[in-house]
C-alpha cells in the first residue's frame, strides 16, 4: 500500500505554504497533501509555479496566491484569502526566503542585505504576524519557519543570508512562548547542505565547481534533498510533534554536530 493509503495524520487540516514554488515549498506541498492536507500556496507574482501545479492532478485540493511577503497588504491579502478555503488554518510552513550576495562584509551590497533583510526577516515575520491571531482563536495549529543551519553557525561572505536565518531563529523563540498559552506551536527546521537551484548558486558565486563538492565535508557523506525537509516539516505539522515548540528541528546529515 502506498503512503497516502496508510498515514494520513493530516486529513481535514489547511496548511499555508509560502515560498510555494521553491523546490523545497514544492517538495511540501506535495507531501503534505499526500498526508491528508489541503494546501494553500503562495509566491510571488513573478515566480514560475508551473512546476508546482504539475505535481497536483487536477481536482487536487491545491489553492494558488500570488503576494510579495514583504508587502503588508499582501501578506493580509493572502491570510484573508487562505481562510475563505475552509474558515481555519491548520499548518503554516513559513517558508519563503532568498539567498543574497556573496561578499564580504567591507563588500557586501547594502541593497541586496536590505533585500535579503526584507524577505527572511520581514517576511516571516508579517506571516506571524497575521497567521499567529487566527491560530490563536481557533486554540489550535502549527507554524514552521525556515530557518537554515547558516541560523546557527557563521559563514565567510554571506553575512546577509547568515543575518537574516539567526533572525528566524530569534522570531521563532519569541513566537512560540506567545503562542503556547493558546495552544499553537512555533518551530523552526534548519536545512543544511540541500540538493537544490539555491545551493548550486551559492556554491558557484562562492567559487565551489558544484553543489556535490559539498558531500565529502558532511559526516553522512551526502547532500539532503528537498523530501528530507519536507518530511520534517510534515512531522512538525501533525500531532506527532505535539509537544514541541520553540524547537530547532536541524536537517543536515550531522554537519553541525561537531
Amino acid at each position: 500500500m502506498n503512503e497516502a493509503a496508510t498515514y494520513r495524520p493530516l486529513v481535514g487540516r489547511l496548511a499555508v505554504i509560502t515560498g510555494a514554488a521553491g523546490a523545497i515549498g514544492r517538495a511540501t506541498a506535495r507531501k503534505l497533501a499526500t498526508r491528508g492536507a489541503t494546501i494553500v500556496g503562495v509566491d510571488h507574482p513573478s515566480a514560475d509555479a508551473s512546476a508546482l501545479e504539475a505535481l497536483f492532478e487536477s481536482g487536487e485540493a491545491l489553492t494558488l496566491l500570488r503576494a510579495d511577503v514583504t508587502n503588508e497588504s499582501d501578506v493580509k491579502a493572502y491570510v484573508e484569502a487562505a481562510l475563505q478555503v475552509t474558515g481555519r488554518i491548520d499548518v503554516f510552513f513559513n517558508n519563503a526566503g532568498i539567498e543574497g550576495a556573496q561578499a564580504p562584509i567591507s563588500e557586501y551590497p547594502t541593497e541586496d542585505f536590505v533585500k535579503v533583510f526584507n524577505v527572511n526577516v520581514l517576511g516571516v515575520f508579517l506571516g506571524l504576524k497575521y497567521v499567529l491571531p487566527v491560530m490563536q482563536e481557533q486554540k489550535a495549529g502549527s507554524i514552521i519557519n525556515t530557518s537554515s543551519i547558516a541560523g546557527l553557525i557563521g559563514a565567510e561572505n554571506m553575512s546577509g543570508y547568515i543575518m537574516s536565518k539567526h533572525a528566524v531563529l530569534g522570531l521563532t523563540r519569541t513566537a512560540s512562548l506567545e503562542a503556547a498559552p493558546h495552544g499553537v506551536r512555533v518551530n523552526s527546521v534548519h536545512p543544511g547542505f540541500i540538493d537544490s537551484r539555491m545551493l548550486t548558486d551559492i556554491v558557484h558565486n562562492l567559487g565551489a565547481p558544484d553543489a556535490e563538492s559539498l558531500a565529502p565535508s558532511v559526516p553522512m557523506g551526502r547532500l539532503g534533498s528537498v523530501d528530507d525537509i519536507a518530511n520534517a516539516v510534515a512531522f512538525l505539522a501533525s500531532d506527532d510533534s505535539s509537544y514541541m515548540s520553540g524547537h530547532s528541528l536541524v536537517v543536515d546529515g550531522g554537519k553541525t554536530a561537531g
